[in-house]
C-alpha cells in the first residue's frame, strides 16, 4: 500500500508541473463539490495556462539567458561563484535521502495550520516544495542533524505559509486574480526586503511624491513608450552590450516584443481556470468554516506575466550584472537565473502598486541580499551537490556553484543562519519572537489599523 502511494506520489512529481496542477486543481475540485467535468475543464485550463507561460518563459530564457551571458563575459566580470540557476538546485534538493520526509513535513504543517485556522492557504503547489525542503537539507549537511533540517523546513513551511496569507491581497487587488495566494518562496522571500523598505521610501520627503507607473513611461514616451517598444529597445540593447552584430540583436529585440505581447494572454487562461474552482471554494469554506475563506496556493507563474513585471525585470538584468560587479564583497556572477528575475520582483510590482522608480530601488536592494547570501553559501551548496552525485558543470574561472534560489533567498537564508550559527538557544527564540512579531503585525495591528482608517473616511465622507 505505502510502495503504491509513494510510486503515485513520485510519478507526479516527475510528470511536472504541467500534469501535476491539473490533476491536483481537479481533486480539489472535486473536494469542493463541482461536477468532475467542470473540475477537469478547470484543472485542464490551469494546465495549459501553465504551459503557455512555460513556453514563454522558456522561450526568454533561451533569448535573453545567452545574451545576458555574453554581456557577463563582454564586462569582463571575474568572480568565483557561479549562479547555475534554480533547476539545478531543485534536482539538488530532489536528490537528497531525506526529501521524502521533508515533503510529508510539508504536507502535514499546511493541514495542521489549516485545521488549526492559523493559515488560509491550501499550497497545491507541491512543486516548489523544494524551495522550503532545500533548507532543511542544507542544514542538516551542515550540522548532521536530521532533526534540525525537518525543523528548520517546518519553520520555513509555517512562515512560508503565513507570507503567503499576508501577501494575498496584492494577489487579488494588483493582479486581478481573486481567493488565490502564492506560496512560493523565490517570489514571496523579496517581501522580507521590500515591506520595510517600500515604508522608508513612503517617508522619504521628495521620494515618496514621485509615483511614475508604466503608463506614465508610456505617456511621457509617447511611441517608445508602447509595451512592444520598449521590449524591442530593450532587447537589441542587452544584444549590443552582448557583442551580437545588428541582425542578431534586432532578433532578440523582437523576441522581447513578443514575450510583453504573449505573456498577459497565457496569464488570462489562470483566472478563467480558477474561478470556478475559487467560487467553489468560497461556497465550501462558507459552509465548513464560517467567516473564513481559504486561499489557494498556485505557483508564482501565475504573476510573472504582467507588464509591468517584465518590464521592469528586463531593466533589472542588466542593473543586475553591473551590481554584481561593483557591490564590495560579492563573489557571486548572475548567470543561469537573469531569465527568472521576474519571478523576484513580481510581489514588489505589487507592494508598489506599479510605481516604476521604487520598483528599480527595491529591486536592487534585494538582489543585492540574494548577492551576499549566495556568496556567503555557494561553497557548501558545492559541497552538498556533490554528496548526492550532481557535478554540476562550472565554467571559466568560477570554483563554486549558487544561484538566485535555494538558500540565497532573504527567506531561507534567515532560517538556514538562525539553525547553524551561534548556540540554538539564542538563534531560535530569536526568529520565533521575530515571527511572533510579524503575525501580531500582520494579524492584528494592520487590520486594526485598517478598520481606523475606514472609519475616519467615513465620517469625513458624512
Amino acid at each position: 500500500m505505502w510502495d503504491t502511494i509513494m510510486s503515485g506520489f513520485n510519478w507526479l512529481i516527475a510528470a511536472g508541473p504541467t500534469v501535476m496542477l491539473p490533476v491536483i486543481i481537479t481533486i480539489i475540485g472535486l473536494v469542493f463539490g463541482l461536477k468532475f467535468t467542470k473540475a477537469f475543464k478547470s484543472g485542464l485550463t490551469l494546465g495549459i495556462g501553465f504551459a503557455g507561460i512555460r513556453l514563454i518563459l522558456d522561450f526568454m530564457a533561451s533569448n535573453i539567458g545567452p545574451a545576458a551571458q555574453a554581456m557577463v563575459k563582454n564586462i569582463g566580470i571575474n568572480l568565483d561563484v557561479l549562479d547555475v540557476g534554480w533547476g539545478s538546485i531543485a534536482a539538488i534538493t530532489w536528490s537528497s535521502p531525506i526529501i521524502v520526509f521533508l515533503v510529508f513535513a510539508i504536507f502535514l504543517v499546511n493541514i495542521i495550520m489549516l485545521l488549526t485556522k492559523t493559515t488560509n492557504t491550501l499550497d497545491v503547489d507541491i512543486w516548489n516544495y523544494h524551495h522550503m525542503a532545500i533548507v532543511g537539507i542544507m542544514v542538516h549537511f551542515v550540522t548532521g542533524n536530521i532533526f534540525l533540517g525537518i525543523g528548520a523546513t517546518i519553520v520555513m513551511a509555517v512562515t512560508t505559509f503565513k507570507i503567503a496569507d499576508w501577501s494575498q491581497p496584492l494577489i487579488e487587488k494588483f493582479f486581478g486574480i481573486p481567493g488565490v495566494s502564492l506560496p512560493t518562496v523565490s517570489a514571496t522571500s523579496s517581501l522580507l526586503i521590500a515591506w520595510p523598505l517600500n515604508w522608508l521610501l513612503d517617508r522619504i520627503p521628495g521620494l515618496n511624491k514621485v509615483k511614475i507607473t508604466l503608463k506614465d513611461v508610456q505617456k511621457y514616451l509617447g511611441f517608445f513608450g508602447d509595451q512592444m517598444i520598449l521590449g524591442l529597445i530593450l532587447g537589441i540593447a542587452i544584444g549590443l552590450l552582448g557583442g551580437y552584430d545588428v541582425t542578431s540583436a534586432l532578433q532578440l529585440g523582437v523576441n522581447m516584443s513578443a514575450v510583453l505581447v504573449i505573456i498577459p494572454k497565457m496569464t488570462s487562461l489562470f483566472v478563467e481556470g480558477l474561478m470556478p474552482i475559487s467560487e467553489a471554494a468560497q461556497t465550501w469554506s462558507q459552509k465548513k468554516f464560517k467567516n473564513r475563506q481559504l486561499f489557494i496556493g498556485l505557483d508564482a507563474a501565475i504573476v510573472v506575466g504582467n507588464q509591468e513585471v517584465i518590464t521592469t525585470s528586463l531593466i533589472l538584468i542588466p542593473l543586475t550584472i553591473i551590481l554584481a560587479l561593483v557591490l564590495p564583497g560579492n563573489r557571486m556572477l548572475p548567470f543561469a537565473d537573469l531569465a527568472v528575475i521576474p519571478f523576484r520582483v513580481a510581489l514588489v510590482v505589487a507592494l508598489t502598486r506599479g510605481n516604476f522608480i521604487k520598483n528599480i530601488i527595491i529591486g536592487l536592494a534585494t538582489t543585492s541580499v540574494i548577492l551576499y547570501a549566495g556568496s556567503l553559501t555557494g561553497p557548501m551548496l558545492t559541497e552538498l551537490a556533490s554528496s548526492v552525485g550532481i557535478e554540476v558543470a562550472v565554467a571559466g574561472a568560477a570554483l563554486f556553484i549558487s544561484s538566485f534560489a535555494a538558500t540565497s533567498l532573504t527567506h531561507s537564508f534567515l532560517v538556514f543562519l538562525a539553525f547553524t550559527t551561534g548556540p540554538l538557544y539564542i538563534t531560535l527564540p530569536a526568529v520565533l519572537i521575530v515571527i511572533a512579531a510579524s503575525w501580531y503585525y500582520f494579524e492584528v495591528i494592520k487590520p486594526r489599523k485598517a478598520t481606523t482608517e475606514t472609519d475616519i473616511t467615513e465620517n469625513q465622507t458624512t
